[in-house]
C-alpha cells in the first residue's frame, strides 16, 4: 500500500515509558515504580477537579458541550480576553496541528530551535514543509532572526518558552524585540506549556496572552492543563490569538474534540489556584535539590524554568546506559539520545521519589 510521500521522513514521537511497561518487562511492583519521564504533576490533580469528574461519570454517554462555554468563559476571565480569541484542543499539540495545517505547506518553510518539542517537526513534515533549525540546542533569538532574514518562505516560527526538553526560556522584553522584526503574515507560535513555572520563578520571563496578542496580531499563544494543573491524562489545551487566527483554526477542529469528563476537569481545575500554587512551589523546592546534586557530581545542567531538569553528561558517561540502568531499578527518566544529545531529562518528583532517584543514580553513576 502506498502512503503520502511526506510520511517517509517522519519518525514516530517517542513518549516516556508507561509504568505498566516497566512492570511487565522487569517484574517490578507498580508501587515500586517511580515515573520521572513525562513532566506530569507528581502531586496529582486538583481535588476540586477530581470531585467534579466523579459527579458526572454517569454522563459519559453524552457528548460534551461543543461550544465549551464554561471553559472558555473561565479562560476569558483569567486572561481578560474574549471567547472568540480562544480555541480548545485535545492537548495543546492538537492546536499545533491545526495551525501547521492552516499555514504551512510544501511551498513554505518553518523555523524552530535545534532541540525542541518534537511535534513541531512532525506536524510540519506531515504537510510537506521544509524544516529550518537554529545551530544551537537552546533558543537564541539572534540565530532565529538571521535565518528568518535570509529566507522569504517561512510561514511559521515555533518558540517553545520555556523549552522542552532543555528547560531554558527567554525574557519577555527580548521576545517582544524579536517579534517586532517578524512580518505580519508569518505566524509565530509561542508554546507556553510551562509558562506557569517560568512566571513563578522570574516575572521577567512571563508572556501574558492578552498583552502579546494585542501587540502582535500574528502570534498564537498555547497553554495546557497537562503540567501545572495536573491533567495530563485528560488531554486539554488551549490557544489564544486574534479572532482571525482562531476562526481559521476552528475550521479544522473536529466536533467534540475533547471529552465530557476532560471538559469538566479543566473547567474546575482552572478555579483551583491553591493547588497550582502549591504544586509549583514544591517543584522549585525540589528543583534546588537536583541542582545541588548535579553540582556535587560536577554534572552540567541547564537552569530550568519548568517542572523538569536536564543533565548534560560527559566524561564517558552514556545517557542511554544510565537511563536503562535506572529503568531496571524501576525509575523512569527521559533519555535525550534521540535528540542527538548525551543528556537525560528528569521530571521533578515528590521528595521521596527524588530521594530514591538520588540514591539509585549515585550507585549507577559511580560504576566504572
Amino acid at each position: 500500500m502506498e502512503f503520502n510521500k511526506e510520511l517517509k521522513d517522519i519518525k514516530n514521537y517517542s513518549a516516556g515509558k508507561p509504568i505498566e511497561l516497566v512492570v511487565r518487562e522487569y517484574g517490578i511492583k507498580p508501587k515500586d515504580v517511580i515515573k520521572l519521564a513525562s513532566n506530569e504533576n507528581p502531586y496529582g490533580s486538583s481535588p476540586k477537579a477530581i470531585e467534579a469528574v466523579r459527579a458526572i461519570c454517569n454522563k459519559m454517554h453524552l457528548y460534551p458541550d461543543d461550544s465549551m462555554y464554561e471553559l472558555k468563559d473561565g479562560l476569558s476571565k483569567r486572561f481578560n480576553i474574549r471567547d472568540d480569541e480562544i480555541i480548545i484542543g485535545a492537548g495543546s499539540d492538537q492546536i499545533l496541528e491545526f495551525a501547521t495545517r492552516a499555514k504551512a505547506n510544501d511551498q513554505t518553510s518553518v523555523l524552530m530551535a535545534k532541540t525542541t518539542f518534537a511535534m513541531y517537526e512532525i506536524y510540519a513534515k506531515g504537510v510537506g514543509a521544509n524544516i529550518l533549525k537554529t545551530p544551537s540546542d537552546t533558543h537564541k533569538l539572534d540565530e532565529f532572526l538571521k535565518i528568518y532574514k535570509s529566507k522569504e518562505d517561512i510561514s511559521i516560527i515555533f518558540l517553545c518558552l520555556p523549552n522542552n526538553p532543555m528547560g531554558e526560556t527567554i525574557k519577555k522584553s527580548e521576545v517582544y524585540s524579536f517579534l517586532k522584526e517578524i512580518d505580519k503574515n508569518t505566524l509565530v507560535i509561542i508554546d507556553g506549556a510551562y509558562q506557569e513555572f517560568a512566571t513563578y520563578k522570574d516575572k521577567q520571563m512571563q508572556i501574558e496572552p492578552k498583552d502579546v496578542i494585542e501587540k502582535f496580531e500574528n502570534v498564537l499563544y498555547l497553554g495546557t492543563f497537562s503540567k501545572a494543573y495536573g491533567l495530563g491524562g485528560m488531554r486539554v489545551g488551549y490557544g489564544i490569538a486574534k479572532e482571525e487566527i482562531i476562526q481559521n483554526l476552528m475550521k479544522l477542529r473536529p466536533p467534540f474534540n475533547i471529552t465530557t469528563l476532560s471538559l469538566k476537569a479543566a473547567t474546575e481545575a482552572l478555579k483551583d489556584d491553591e493547588f497550582v500554587k502549591n504544586s509549583i512551589e514544591n517543584n522549585f523546592i525540589q528543583m534546588r535539590r537536583y541542582e545541588e546534586f548535579a553540582k556535587s557530581l560536577e554534572i552540567e545542567y541547564i537552569p530550568s524554568y519548568t517542572n523538569f531538569i536536564t543533565f548534560l553528561l560527559k566524561d564517558g558517561k552514556n545517557s542511554s546506559e544510565i537511563s536503562n540502568s535506572l529503568l531496571k531499578k524501576g525509575i523512569i527518566i527521559r533519555d535525550l539520545k534521540s535528540y542527538g544529545l548525551n543528556a537525560i531529562r528528569i521530571t521533578i518528583g515528590k521528595k521521596d521519589e527524588n530521594d530514591s532517584f538520588f540514591e539509585t543514580f549515585l550507585k549507577i553513576y559511580n560504576v566504572g
